[in-house]
């Protein structure tokens, strides 16, 4: 595996199964309180949270720290500790709450893995419908289906904007500034759609559609979902084309080919 250390390596023979065994715990969770009244709480953003993200990223959080007590762990609910060790786990126990609280299905669960703030490890689990993704760094990127059909997946070829279909979960998350320049976009591909948060970046890894360009997303929103989109063959960054890590400012450009990101990343940036 690529420029990973030996401990690393070692830890992501470990590390994948366990995710996916935490993603079973997480699946099976979250869909108690799927399609059902609950109370809605309003954080200090105006987001909604739910006992399903509380709950759900409680497990995940003491699951984790019961097999990695060393490691640093960052989610949505309840914070971040040890961001300094060289592993940290980034969680996101419902990804699209808005989703989820509206009986739409595409919501997930998110796991990663940092080695020095860079990711190795990423699965999107998608209970409501059984599909996954998931990646770590070195050994491609793969897909359950539906079915329950194991396979890998991989980007598409598309190489230019005029023939991308494209995804942001709403025109509403961009500031003012970067209006003009997401209207322009979504002028300019052959598809746009909205909606969809982390299904976004699965539909990408298995080829489905092109291009994802999001803006006010937090680190648990991101960092899970690098090794996907990387090991798939595509290409993930900010909108100045710099890799994603904790300090990013929020705003992701995902391509499925160097020379469509090269293309939007201009386009952002006139």
């Amino acid at each position: 595996m690529e420029n990973l250390s030996t401990e690393t390596v070692e830890l992501l023979k470990e590390a994948l199964p366990f995710s996916l065994a935490l993603a079973d715990k997480a699946n099976e969770l979250s869909l108690q309180w799927f399609r059902k009244t609950l109370d809605i709480d309003l954080k200090s953003d105006d987001s909604p949270v739910t006992i399903a993200d509380r709950n759900v990223e409680k497990m995940l959080r003491s699951t984790i720290e019961a097999q990695y007590p060393g490691h640093g762990l960052l989610g949505e609910e309840f914070g971040r500790e040890r961001l300094d060790a060289e592993h940290v786990w980034v969680v996101d126990p419902i990804d699209g709450t808005r989703s989820f609280i509206t009986g739409s299905p595409l919501w997930g669960c998110l796991i990663g893995l940092m080695q020095h703030n860079r990711p190795v490890l990423g699965l999107v689990e998608v209970p409501a419908t059984g599909e996954r993704w998931y990646a770590r760094r070195g050994d491609g990127a793969h897909f359950r289906s539906i079915r329950g059909e194991e396979q890998r997946c991989e980007v598409s070829r598309c190489e230019s904007l005029a023939a991308a279909k494209l995804y942001t979960t709403s025109p509403y998350y961009f500031d003012a500034p970067d209006s003009p320049a997401i209207e322009s976009l979504l002028d300019s591909c052959a598809v746009a759609r909205f909606g969809g948060d982390c299904y976004n970046y699965g539909l990408l890894a298995s080829g489905h559609i092109d291009l994802v360009v999001e803006s006010q997303l937090q680190p648990f929103d991101y960092l899970p979902l690098v090794t996907i989109v990387e090991e798939a063959g595509g290409i993930i960054t900010d909108w100045q084309g710099q890799p994603l890590t904790t300090a990013s400012d929020g705003r992701v450009v995902a391509a499925a080919t160097a020379s469509l990101h090269r293309e939007v990343l201009h386009a952002l940036n006139v």
